[in-house]
């Protein structure tokens, strides 16, 4: 069984990223992109499915862990009976071929190690041909090759690879595991303490150039570390998480595939990147938006491929027993082909927000979002399946009409700023009449606040977002009534639900725990209202919940005092760096 969620971390080169769990075992790695078939996928099954483990002989130990400082090198310290040992897990900068790099370390004692490959291609489904070829151990199935190189003498068959070694004080053995297509000659090795150099220069480097100076800066920092590992470098698209089929409930069907990138979570990942003076990250996120959105604005997708790719079919694979039993296995994601009104305003409001920060523009972007706003000005009236993607019956969702409204408002901003007086009336008339519709239809006076959607007594946490986007200013009586009611209804054990799922609004079964995105939307209320007090005790609750090493899930079930869903989540930590800057700033 795997370990809980939490109990593991990420390493990453920027096109893929690993998870390693506090047992040394690598449970999750897809190679060569994020949404590549996996060749380790114990993580949604058991060993059998493919893992890389390497950790001491002895089951009785004491294991710490922790990573570099700025940087995304993970070091597990193994204290046992016999010693001391470090293991040294890291992605170098992708160079000819994508590499995960291992290095066991002395510290103290005479430690046995021991170390076991188990390669599966196709999520866990395909045993490769294993054979020793020079210096290396070389797996082979259709198009995937991995080759493995270090001093460790292994011995094994094509279900696994085993080897034992002994550590001393000082001691440092390598282990380099290698992606190449299977039609190429093996790469040329690389050498592993050259490779850590690197590694760490690069972060390094990159993290220093953070500006945020307040309150928790180390979980600031270790977020924006996260958001770059989850950056497709070749494109500058940011995926949601390296992983697929994490439970929203543990045992439940609710496990969705997120190695793609969502339009949904432009807006927050700009603010993020530029707050904290990543203009180079933002540009290349804003450029990436640009060209999954070009084409026709009736065929704008809710998420895309690292790269751009629009078709993302949905499956199962019923030989992975899930994550703690929690089925089905998904890959691809079918909600690329649902509409959702409210990624019209993202994209807007993305790129008002890139040029009013100094990101150029090539003159591209505008004549896209005049296509984008004459679609919408006919189409924001249609019922979609809203921001958190109900499988269930299409609705007038409150948060889809504001993003319309958002759309429209930030048209016409744009349009005045370049001297379009034409246009920019069009679109403030537009963004009034959808201002009037939501006031009127969304609002329940009786209640006090809005309300999911149209004629419905439901809340949702996107409500949240009202005063955040300037839809109404946060001392309006109606924002204020909307805050105090999710207070009351969608607060649960101190954290925030997206909406009550036993109320069949999305055409599932019942069961999720507290969206941590929308807990961190809670504590920017909180900061708008003038609650500095209840915002900051917010932001404190929130980064406590991240797991020893900083890594927060995209939800956090309380009762059973774990995270829960794909992890790391980019929106959660995208909202803890938003929320750190909304709080103090970045000095």
């Amino acid at each position: 069984m795997p370990l809980a969620i939490e109990d593991y971390a990420i390493v990453g080169d920027t096109q893929t990223a690993a998870l390693v769990g506090l047992d040394g075992s690598v449970d999750w790695l897809c190679f060569p992109r994020f949404d590549s078939d996996a060749c380790f996928a114990a993580l949604l099954g058991d060993p059998s499915h493919g893992r890389w483990l390497i950790a001491p002989a002895a089951a009785d130990r004491r294991t710490t862990r922790s990573y570099r400082p700025g940087a995304l090198v993970l070091e597990t310290e193994h204290e046992t009976a016999d010693g001391v040992v470090r293991v040294i897990d890291f992605m170098p900068p992708r160079g000819a071929a994508p590499d995960i790099v291992r290095i066991v370390e002395g510290v103290s004692g005479r430690v046995t190690m021991t170390t076991e490959l188990a390669i599966r291609f196709g999520y866990g489904a395909v045993m490769p041909w294993v054979r020793k070829i020079a210096d290396a151990v070389v797996a082979i199935a259709g198009p995937d090759a991995l080759c493995l190189r270090t001093p460790v003498p292994l011995v094994g068959d094509d279900m696994r690879h085993r080897g034992e070694f002994v550590v001393t004080a000082g001691d440092r053995v390598p282990f380099v595991l290698t992606w190449f297509p299977s039609h190429e000659a093996i790469p040329r090795a690389i050498n592993a303490e050259h490779a850590l150099r690197d590694t760490l220069d690069y972060w390094t480097e990159w993290s220093s150039r953070c500006n945020y100076e307040g309150p928790h800066k180390d979980a600031v920092v270790r977020s924006l570390i996260t958001l770059k590992s989850l950056t497709y470098g070749p494109t500058g698209g940011i995926v949601a998480a390296p992983t697929t089929s994490l439970p929203e409930a543990i045992g439940g069907v609710r496990n969705w595939d997120y190695r793609y990138c969502w339009l949904r979570d432009a807006t927050f990942t700009l603010e993020a990147l530029l707050s904290a003076g990543y203009t180079e990250e933002a540009a290349a996120w804003r450029d990436w938006l640009l060209r999954a959105a070009a084409g026709s604005p009736a065929d704008l997708q809710i998420l895309y491929g690292a790269a751009g790719e629009r078709r993302i079919t949905e499956f199962e694979l019923p030989w992975l027993p899930g994550y703690e039993g929690s089925v089905p296995v998904r890959v691809g994601n079918a909600a690329a082909g649902q509409l959702q009104l409210d990624v019209y305003g993202e994209v807007m409001n993305c790129l008002f927000d890139s040029a009013a920060d100094g990101v150029a523009d090539d003159g591209f972007a505008w004549s896209l979002q005049v296509q984008l706003l004459s679609h919408l000005a006919g189409a924001w009236r249609e019922p979609d399946a809203g921001i958190w993607e109900v499988r269930g019956p299409r609705r007038h969702f409150t948060h889809s009409k504001v993003m319309a409204w958002v759309a429209f408002d930030r048209g016409a901003r744009t349009a005045t700023r370049l001297g379009d007086i034409e246009g920019a009336a069009r679109w403030r008339a537009n963004a009034d009449e959808v201002h009037a519709e939501v006031c009127r239809q969304a609002y329940d006076a009786e209640r006090g606040a809005f309300m999911q959607y149209y004629g419905a007594p439901g809340l949702d946490a996107s409500l949240l977002l009202l005063p955040i986007v300037g839809f109404l200013p946060p001392t309006d009586p109606r924002v204020i009534g909307t805050v105090e009611a999710i207070e009351r209804d969608l607060v649960q054990d101190g954290l925030v639900l997206r909406y009550r799922s036993d109320e069949a609004v999305d055409g599932l079964p019942p069961g999720e725990a507290a969206f941590l995105a929308c807990s961190f939307w809670l504590a920017d209320c909180y900061a708008l209202l003038g609650r500095a007090e209840d915002a900051m005790a917010m932001f404190d609750r929130l980064c406590s919940l991240a797991n020893d090493v900083g890594l927060l899930a995209e939800e956090y079930d309380a009762p059973l005092g774990r995270q829960v869903g794909n992890f790391p989540q980019a929106f959660s930590h995208v909202s803890l760096v938003a929320t750190a800057y909304r709080l103090t700033g970045p000095g």
